[in-house]
């Protein structure tokens, strides 16, 4: 039987001794971005994709075993493993398989089969199966026993039954020969839940759907799903013949169950006795067990996927472009508390803080543009940060006049993100933190710093609260923490940590280091002030030789003992710098930035024992551009000047704007109305588009066409197909709305076709 290295070897098309080696450092507790940056000659060049695969399946594979290995020592003990059974266990593949074959063996509670059988009726069962030209009355007359609780033959023959439908179900054979034809030919079907209408509306698609099992995206089974969780829908698994044929059992499927149970129709006496056993074992036994196990697979695949698109987007955001250390001032909208506000230093060192009254009820308009003039003038600031909730485009246009009547100040507003602001407002680190603040103000604060540096202040918010996931209430917290996790350090790891600034937080997102070695680096920093090298973290209480391996490359000293210390160098390879020095004769601040030295070495020329090509390839890179961040450059997004909400838009405008999140059917994008839009995968580009991930990503500044505004549910449907004739589809407003609602002129059929399925595809969508 292939061992786990070979297993995941094949998953990945790599060799197995890479996959062996992987292992074995990541059982020697190295961490992923380690392994992946400075042990590439080990694993030969395995990625930290690649790496992060190993470490989930190896999780997944050994608990397989454990769980093999369970199973067997509960047979031996209980003296049912046979030499066949053992070796179908060995050979099985999941988990699936593995309870399939342990399943009628497991501990239960006593069956109506088991009580049949302790009544003396499995005779009358083996009898009807082995030869059923027996008549089954005639065969049940010899086990009437009244005193056994078998009153009459009728009573006889349900045992026997009863025993033969267990016998039947619990054969592994055929339940997984009829699992793998519900898969292919099963229909999920929902029905809303008599008396819900109302408030299941946003469901409403799904109040009389059905759709193949197979082909169910997974977005579209975590809302159907949703729906079934909040008592709206209810949802039903049946093979496709069980809608169309006047039998309700299937016929292929009770054919598998006959071919497995040996029974055939031959019209003997018996045979029909046979046929309604098969029925019945089909309709209480096997396909309930089969719905049960099938929706739970559709529902672990769509978990599967939607944590996997989390996780690309959470990715995407945290290495989103920062704008760096420079004064801002961060806004945090709000109408009637007013506008927070915080001042933040190019440290991030909070140095004022205030509210700002510019809308309803007090319209202290001028008021707030001549305090926010003042602030940007003491502190020298020119980026004001504004979070993107309530009253946002207000805010901004409160900022954008201001620019206007005093270009002096050069101030430029850019609305950010701000989910998950709220969280950290009201955490422990917050408190911390600022202790001094308000937790409203804290939030302007955090605000503020996203548009210094996204990636430090996030790691401070638990990444659930972002908001960059799809239907992220709903999956399984412990994996979803995983996968989100490994994206964090990762992310963390890639750009590296100034560790003579960096929180608590940051720097135990860094490989090799954790919460209590973060503080005390922290605090040794607070007392002693700041590192001057590397090396001086070992003075740090618990930091040792192995968290020092795992973390010292993704640590760095600017302006400490050496240059080396403010690049991604391992300190284990300073002596291959050493040599490269040497051999160039040159001071390493000459030779450091050395474009047209470093071009000139040859990487092989300095490979040792110890340090490979990979390696020495790496050294040469930094040395080119030490401490480089592989984030892009700093922009935003220019929202139009007027349109501030969904009342604003028009079929046909042509936007700018900024995708907040990517699903499987498309991208949703703010465009600076309280109201992202959504575009479908279908109007993302002229060709066919299989992953939406693949054209924009989270960030990404992007132009877009109104397709379709649907003012009455706030939803709408945008295009990057800007060449397109617009949708001629504008749903009127409520009653009560003061603006008119319009309806342009009709336009050709297949754009009305598109608009139209635009409208069909966000009511599927709820969010």
């Amino acid at each position: 039987m292939p061992g786990i290295p070979h297993k995941i070897a094949v998953e990945l098309a790599v060799q197995e001794s890479q996959v062996v080696a992987a292992i074995a450092l990541l059982d020697e507790g190295a961490t992923v971005p380690f392994i992946a940056r400075y042990r590439k000659e080990v694993t030969q060049n395995l990625t930290d994709t690649h790496l992060r695969h190993i470490h989930e399946r190896l999780v997944q594979l050994r608990e397989l075993e454990e769980r093999r290995t369970t199973i067997l020592e509960s047979l031996r003990k209980g003296d049912k493993l046979t030499p066949e059974l053992e070796r179908a266990l060995l050979e099985a593949q999941t988990r699936t398989r593995l309870e399939d074959l342990y399943f009628p063996f497991r501990p239960r509670r006593q069956t109506k089969a088991a009580l049949a059988m302790e009544a003396g009726l499995g005779p009358l069962a083996d009898r009807l199966l082995r030869d059923p030209t027996v008549h089954p009355d005639q065969a049940a007359t010899a086990f009437i026993h009244p005193e056994l609780g078998i009153a009459d033959g009728a009573s006889a023959l349900e045992g026997a039954r009863e025993i033969l439908m267990e016998r039947i179900a619990e054969s592994p054979a055929a339940t997984g020969e009829l699992r793998t034809v519900l898969w292919e030919k099963g229909i999920v079907q929902s029905k809303v839940v008599k008396g819900q209408e109302e408030k299941g509306a946003k469901f409403a698609d799904y109040f009389a759907a059905s759709e193949p099992l197979r082909k169910i995206p997974p977005h579209r089974a975590l809302a159907l799903l949703r729906g079934q969780e909040e008592g709206i829908l209810r949802l039903s698994l049946d093979h496709e013949e069980e809608l169309t044929q006047p039998v309700r059992e299937p016929v292929a499927c009770l054919a598998i169950l006959a071919h497995h149970a040996g029974i055939r129709d031959q019209k003997r006496p018996a045979d029909g006795w046979l046929q309604e056993t098969l029925r019945l074992t089909w309709r209480k036994k096997v396909k309930p067990r089969l719905e049960t196990d099938l929706m739970k697979q559709l529902t672990d695949q769509a978990h599967d996927e939607a944590i996997r698109v989390f996780a690309r987007n959470l990715k995407e955001l945290l290495l989103a472009a920062p704008a760096g250390m420079v004064p801002v001032i961060g806004l945090d909208p709000g109408v009637r508390t007013g506008v927070k506000l915080a001042v933040v230093d190019a440290t991030g060192k909070v140095v004022a803080t205030d509210t700002l009254y510019p809308h309803a009820p007090r319209h202290a308009w001028r008021e707030s543009q001549a305090r926010l003039a003042e602030l940007a003038r003491r502190h020298a600031v020119q980026l004001v940060s504004i979070g993107n909730g309530t009253a946002s485009r207000e805010t901004e246009r409160l900022v954008v006049e201001l620019a206007k009547a005093m270009p002096e100040l050069s101030l430029r507003p850019v609305v950010v993100s701000e989910a998950g602001a709220s969280v950290y407002s009201a955490s422990e680190y917050a408190a911390l933190e600022l202790p001094e603040l308000d937790v409203t103000l804290r939030g302007a604060v955090s605000i503020a710093r996203r548009l210094q540096d996204p990636l430090a202040e996030l790691v401070k918010t638990d990444p659930k609260s972002i908001g960059v996931g799809q239907y992220q209430h709903d999956l399984h917290p412990k994996r979803l923490a995983a996968a989100l996790d490994g994206v964090v350090e990762d992310a963390v790891n890639a750009v590296g940590v100034d560790v003579n600034t960096a929180s608590v937080p940051l720097l135990e997102r860094v490989s090799g280091l954790n919460k209590t070695l973060a503080r005390n680096i922290v605090a040794q920093r607070d007392a002693k002030g700041a590192f001057p090298s590397r090396l001086a973290l070992l003075s740090v209480p618990r930091f040792g030789p192995k968290a020092f391996e795992q973390a010292a490359g993704f640590l760095r000293i600017r302006n400490g003992a050496t240059p080396l210390d403010a690049s991604a160098v391992h300190p284990e390879s300073y002596p291959v710098v050493e040599r490269i020095v040497k051999r160039v004769g040159l001071e390493i601040t000459r030779l450091i930035g050395n474009t047209t030295i470093l071009k000139t070495l040859a990487p092989r020329e300095f490979v040792d024992g110890r340090f490979g090509e990979p390696t020495v390839r790496d050294i040469l890179a930094e040395l080119e551009k030490p401490g480089r961040d592989p984030r892009p450059e700093f922009r935003t997004a220019a929202f139009q000047a007027g349109v501030e909400s969904p009342e604003d838009l028009t079929v046909g405008m042509i936007l700018e704007g900024v995708v907040s999140n990517v699903t499987n059917f498309g991208a949703f994008v703010d465009i600076g109305v309280h109201q992202d839009g959504l575009v479908h995968i279908s109007a993302m580009a002229h060709h066919f588009v299989k992953d939406p991930h693949a054209i924009v990503k989270a960030g990404d500044i992007i132009q877009v066409r109104v397709v379709e505004i649907d003012l009455t549910r706030r939803r709408i449907a945008l295009s990057m197909r800007l060449d397109d004739t617009p949708a001629p589809v504008v749903t009127p407003q409520p009653k009560g709305q003061t603006k008119p609602a319009t309806t342009p002129p009709t336009q050709p059929q297949a754009d009305s076709a598109m608009a139209a399925a635009f409208s069909r595809l966000r009511a599927k969508f709820p969010q």
